[in-house]
């Protein structure tokens, strides 16, 4: 079985209403086709972070985004699985979407790595990390496109999205890292997109800094090492095909927390990001986890 655990799809409204998404980011019969060509069973949807709020009131974001994806799993069970948004300007109203959700069958979360500055490590986060881990709801966690971090230094249309989205992602492992999050929130789960930014080539460096500073009682203890931190993390390939690139993130989190995600249709190159699992010097059994049985147990 492969199952897609980084797909996006959006209402048109939404694609209307934000400035980059094109009508394919829409077309849920393209999507299909594309599945069935390449032989994917399931697909996770994910919001991939828009604008669109700029325009439209967030909770009308919310609404719309939701009900469409509610209706999409409805209709096609055996192929999608929808992650739902939830109105993060407003923390009593998050939480109360929350449990709504649950009733319309949606088994995650899409979450953005920050937003208008402030990180997921935020305590405006916690009455919601306690619903979803008592749910057992994993939480996805997307690049922010809007104003990642350094782009108030540096805006490109090709550096912001190679570097800072990526970079955002990793400023939030960091953070949730350095805020103790996963000792607060033990059984709680977040999926990363994208290798998990830069992590896996800087945890080593994570380790030995940190281990620097609180000799010097610089910074607080964290209780374990960061690299251990790490491993409680998931994350989704994104299309990735590097070799090296992939063996690096299995020495960070370990085979049974990676999931392979397409980031369809941002990401063209479908076929080889499977073949570069298939590729990979690991044992039969951790890539049939890759590629989809990781995600499927996550879901469960």
């Amino acid at each position: 079985m492969i199952f897609d655990a980084h797909t996006h799809w959006l209402p048109k409204k939404i694609i209307e209403n934000a400035h980059f998404f094109s009508p394919v980011w829409g077309d849920i019969k393209r999507q299909l086709e594309v599945m069935d060509k390449l032989k994917v069973d399931k697909a996770l949807l994910v919001y991939p972070t828009t604008d669109a709020h700029k325009r439209m009131e967030s909770k009308e974001v919310v609404r719309i985004y939701n009900n469409s994806i509610a209706e999409i799993i409805n209709k096609y069970p055996q192929r999608f699985v929808g992650t739902a948004i939830l109105p993060i300007d407003d923390a009593k109203a998050m939480v109360k979407e929350f449990e709504d959700i649950k009733k319309m069958g949606f088994k995650a979360i899409s979450l953005a790595t920050s937003f208008e500055g402030i990180y997921l490590d935020h305590e405006r986060f916690y009455p919601l990390y306690e619903k979803a881990e008592i749910s057992n709801m994993p939480i996805f966690v997307h690049p922010q496109i809007i104003a990642p971090i350094g782009y108030e230094r540096v805006k490109d249309p090709l550096l912001t999205p190679v570097i800072e989205f990526v970079f955002d992602t990793t400023m939030c492992i960091g953070k949730l890292i350095g805020a103790g999050i996963f000792n607060k929130f033990e059984n709680l789960k977040f999926i990363f997109a994208h290798l998990g930014g830069v992590m896996p080539f800087i945890k080593e460096r994570f380790d030995s800094i940190y281990k620097m500073l609180r000799k010097r009682n610089i910074v607080k203890d964290l209780f374990a090492m960061p690299s251990e931190c790490l491993k409680q993390i998931y994350v989704d390939t994104s299309g990735a095909t590097s070799h090296s690139a992939l063996m690096c993130t299995i020495e960070m989190v370990g085979a049974d927390h990676i999931l392979w995600g397409s980031d369809y249709p941002g990401n063209p190159d479908i076929p080889n990001s499977i073949k570069a699992i298939e590729e990979l010097k690991i044992s039969e059994e951790e890539k049939k986890k890759i590629l989809g049985e990781n995600i499927e147990r996550l879901l469960k």
